[in-house]
């Protein structure tokens, strides 16, 4: 059923003032906080026939109305007013953003902490797999005669150094010719697509080396995919003891034992559509331990590639206008950080 403009002016006003006080809408405050040319009363029946329709739960303590998760829905879907986040604010988060810059999850670590701060949600993120990133640089460097120094940086920002041990002592020299080539023929390549194939092709090229190469190759790929369960981070998750939702203390130890757990944050993160902004609210969660949360969350990019997720979490109750544009922004900002400090 479609609502009339009066039903979907009402239920703006409910969600507002719901969202600011945390306590159930009585039709007499939304009469006298909001001039919408009607009576108490004609409220009264218009907020009846939302709850009919599954927009508006009544509590059994109070005589008052609270949103259910489709009146949530519409309300962003159709009712959300949107607003341009202020400029000063844009621009001291994207200052925030670059302090302490140096390899990518430190980037994506500030931009957690930051979201936190801003919005006083608990934030969460996930930084490049590394399987979707670029090669973008090998350095071999020789430590005795025996071992060899790999330092490896994708064009995500990651850096790996790892150890190799060798045969025999290869020369600087012959390091280097070996390091040129390497970079040569694999910078740009994804890390996912570096197979024994790609492998087999490299010592066609370059056979006097072929034993060095395919000593150290497989290595160094494998030392960087050993990576790829790390990058899961977490900022203010404590804040979830701010909203009355949750003045239940066992509710929020199970609210924070399910952010921690970085499986779930992982599965949750990349189980989702890859867009600008994806909202999930309440039940459409697929942890039963969220379905009274609601996770708002951007993807970012680089070379156009969408390569990881920031976002928040927290009761339904949420400044869902606010969040998004901050979410937006900063994860816009990203996209620009990420081009200007990690792309040749």
């Amino acid at each position: 059923m479609m609502l009339d403009d009066r039903k979907l002016r009402i239920l703006q006003a409910i969600i507002q003032s719901y969202i600011t006080s945390a306590e159930p809408i009585g039709s007499r405050t939304i009469s006298k906080s909001y001039d919408l040319g009607v009576s108490s009363a004609t409220i009264r029946n218009e907020m009846s026939d939302l709850e009919e329709l599954g927009y508006l739960v009544q509590p059994h303590t109070s005589a008052g109305r609270i949103p259910s998760d489709k009146g949530y829905r519409l309300y962003v879907n159709k009712l959300l007013q949107s607003r341009n986040l202020d400029f000063i604010l844009r621009h001291d988060m994207k200052g925030k953003l670059i302090e302490e810059i140096g390899e990518v999850e430190q980037l994506i670590y500030n931009a957690a902490r930051i979201l936190s701060k801003v919005t006083n949600y608990t934030s969460l993120a996930i930084a490049p797999q590394i399987k979707k990133s670029q090669l973008k640089h090998i350095q071999l460097i020789p430590i005795d005669d025996t071992k060899i120094l790999a330092v490896i940086v994708t064009n995500s920002g990651t850096v790996k150094n790892t150890v190799l041990r060798i045969d025999s002592n290869i020369s600087y020299d012959h390091l280097n010719i070996i390091s040129n080539y390497l970079n040569d023929k694999l910078k740009g390549y994804n890390i996912g697509d570096i197979n024994a194939e790609v492998i087999d092709n490299l010592v066609k090229e370059i056979y006097e080396f072929k034993k060095t190469i395919l000593d150290i190759v497989p290595i160094m790929i494998n030392s960087l995919e050993d990576t790829t369960e790390v990058g899961v981070f977490l900022d203010g998750v404590t804040k979830i003891f701010d909203f009355p939702e949750y003045n239940d203390l066992e509710k929020a130890k199970e609210f924070i034992s399910f952010v921690e757990n970085k499986p779930n944050i992982l599965t949750m993160l990349l189980d989702g559509q890859q867009k600008d902004v994806e909202i999930t609210i309440g039940s459409e969660n697929s942890f039963e331990q969220i379905k009274n949360c609601s996770v708002i969350t951007a993807t970012y990019s680089l070379n156009g590639k969408t390569i990881g997720k920031i976002g928040v979490i927290g009761p339904t109750r949420m400044d869902y206008s606010n969040v998004i544009n901050v979410v937006r922004s900063l994860s816009l900002d990203l996209d620009d950080t990420l081009k200007k400090f990690f792309i040749d």
